[in-house]
């Protein structure tokens, strides 16, 4: 694929992202989302055979961008201890919550209720992403468990734990329309990762 043929896939997969973590998927039709990035038709499906195939693009190009950010915030030594990295990481979800949902997170909860009985392919799309985030989470738990910052018996499990929890989280968030549910996340987060939980 050539640079240009590239730079309007993206183009298309950029459009797309603000129209959908905006609508949802289900609300944005071809023809508006052909509006929004100034593309025919024609151009729409030499990329995408469907707009199914559009919106499993379209969430792994979201985590290929969101896992090259989240690696600079877990593993980069400058962001303090692991704890130190995963609390920041954390409250990045707060921060993100209380403006405008920007590329944190924020296509994850959008789109996991809405698709996932609607495309196989988009439920698989969304999950492999989500596995990867845990897994990064998992490994930043264990590399706090070897600094001593963090203080847990499984890793995995743990990591799970608190990805279910913020994901449920930023969902109330959106039915509350309040701070509490995150908070409540945050306290939570900081007891399960100083082994304050299980006392």
């Amino acid at each position: 694929m050539n640079a240009q043929t590239n730079e309007t896939r993206q183009h298309i997969l950029d459009t797309g992202y603000a129209l959908i973590v905006t609508k949802g998927f289900s609300n944005v039709g071809l023809s508006q989302l052909l509006k929004h990035a100034e593309v025919p038709k024609g151009s729409f499906y030499h990329y995408f055979k469907s707009k199914e195939q559009f919106g499993e693009a379209l969430i792994q190009d979201y985590f290929a961008n969101y896992l090259k950010r989240l690696d600079t915030l877990l593993f980069s030594s400058h962001n303090g201890t692991a704890y130190d990295r995963l609390v920041g990481y954390w409250q990045r979800w707060v921060d993100v919550e209380e403006g405008v949902c920007g590329a944190q997170k924020c296509l994850v909860v959008k789109l996991t209720a809405e698709v996932s009985d609607l495309s196989e392919p988009m439920r698989l799309a969304l999950l492999e992403g989500a596995t990867s985030i845990i897994s990064a989470i998992r490994q930043c738990i264990d590399d706090g468990v070897q600094d001593g910052s963090i203080t847990v018996s499984d890793s995995q499990e743990t990591a799970q734990l608190l990805y279910n929890l913020w994901i449920g989280a930023s969902l109330m968030r959106k039915l509350t329309q309040d701070q509490a549910g995150l908070e409540l996340a945050m306290k939570t987060t900081k007891n399960l990762l100083t082994g304050e939980a299980a006392r």
